[in-house]
């Protein structure tokens, strides 16, 4: 079996535990991972923000587990933390709704089995608690006691049949055969990070090896003499900010994509990332323009999202937009006053994560694309960069 200690959290799944206070839902999570992952009290709302958890549960393989605040908390501060909870919706793969079998079903309780099936979420109920009162259950619904264990392998189990089965989504791997050549270009420059290769260059170099590939990681200025002695590559793929130097070095017969362009795919956004490129073009001066980075870290002189990119779409538009930033999980609800969005590959985001910030600026009327398919677009080589995908053969 596969060593999955290291798999990336976005790309696992994502288990919300949601209910009201006390309802037990802490100790829930502790029963089902064997470690005291959060705080147990008597108190109600002690868990007063998401409590993530990353690791093996059999038989689903690699998880997140979340214990969120509960849903009946009060006050100012209590609404926040009921929001908090409520945004993870947006992130979890599953969601279990925790009830407290003695006090039964409450109003919040029926309102978020409601919220499950609007988003269409697979989820599960969870009576806790059922050592200290029997419990009838219906369909999609279970009996546990977190304290004595009673019911927690059987929700392992019922939490394994709603992950979807079938083979393992690959970034790359589909579009390459064993033997083949890949050249990766990743700039090194004050944005890097020391010492290290980013997720999406390290995900791409795992997906060649597995399809039995080969790969050569270069700078750009190393581009042109490897071109002329490995031949004709299968595929080259660089960052996104390299775009307008890479574009002139590969023959036009090589395939050329980017790093942030098979996320998107990976995400299942580039549809929309392409239609959104477009919108770039609309720009006037004072439009809003929304970057969005799912990562957080320590923005350095030459950060693509706050500095290259606003650059870049003045320069292509001839225009003055006000641009504005979020990174991390913070994400707007309100879009309606921006004219463009444009996000990270977000390989920091799980798939439902992106589809919900995809969906919520469909919703508002905004174009939505990604970095590197607007970055193409403005260098004029779009087009060329969706080439290599069989899903768009027939297009453009």
């Amino acid at each position: 079996m596969a060593d999955r200690s290291a798999t990336p959290a976005a790309e696992r799944v994502h288990i919300a535990f949601f209910g009201r206070r006390n309802a037990g839902k802490s100790s829930l999570v502790n029963a089902l991972t064997g470690q005291s992952v959060a705080i147990v009290s008597p108190v109600a709302g002690t868990t007063t923000d998401p409590v993530r958890k990353s690791m093996e549960l059999l038989p689903l393989g690699p998880v997140v587990m979340i214990d969120t605040p509960g849903l009946d908390d009060e006050g100012e501060v209590g609404s926040l933390r009921v929001g908090r909870a409520l945004r993870e919706l947006n992130r979890a793969d599953i969601a279990v709704l925790v009830v407290d079998a003695a006090a039964g079903m409450a109003d919040e309780d029926r309102a978020l089995l409601k919220r499950f099936e609007q988003k269409g979420l697979p989820h599960l109920t969870v009576f806790n608690k059922c050592d200290l009162r029997a419990v009838s259950c219906g369909e999609g619904e279970l009996a546990v006691s977190a304290r004595t264990g009673e019911g927690v392998e059987a929700l392992k189990e019922a939490l394994g049949h709603l992950v979807e089965n079938g083979s393992e989504r690959k970034l790359l791997g589909d579009l390459l055969e064993a033997g083949d050549l890949v050249l990766l270009v990743a700039p090194i420059d004050a944005s890097a990070p020391k010492g290290r290769l980013i997720l999406p260059q390290v995900r791409a170099i795992r997906d060649i090896l597995d399809a039995h590939a080969a790969c050569a990681v270069v700078q750009p200025q190393e581009l042109p003499a490897l071109l002329a002695k490995a031949g004709r590559p299968r595929l080259v793929i660089t960052d996104s900010q390299a775009f307008g130097t890479v574009k002139g070095m590969v023959p036009e017969d090589v395939p050329l994509t980017s790093f942030s362009i098979l996320f998107a795919r990976f995400k299942g956004v580039l549809e929309s990332a392409v239609r959104g490129a477009e919108a770039v073009s609309a720009l006037r001066g004072g439009d809003k323009v929304l970057i969005c980075e799912g990562c957080t870290h320590h923005r350095q002189c030459e950060d693509i999202g706050t500095v290259k990119l606003p650059g870049w779409i003045r320069r292509f538009t001839g225009a003055e937009p006000q641009f504005a930033f979020t990174s991390g999980g913070d994400f707007p609800e309100d879009l309606s006053s921006y004219k463009l969005i444009v996000h990270c590959g977000g390989c920091m985001l799980t798939e439902r994560e992106m589809r919900y910030r995809r969906g919520l600026a469909a919703d508002s009327g905004v174009p939505f694309t990604n970095y590197g398919t607007l970055i193409a677009h403005m260098n004029g080589i779009l087009r060329r960069s969706l080439e290599p995908f069989p899903e768009y053969a027939k297009k453009g």
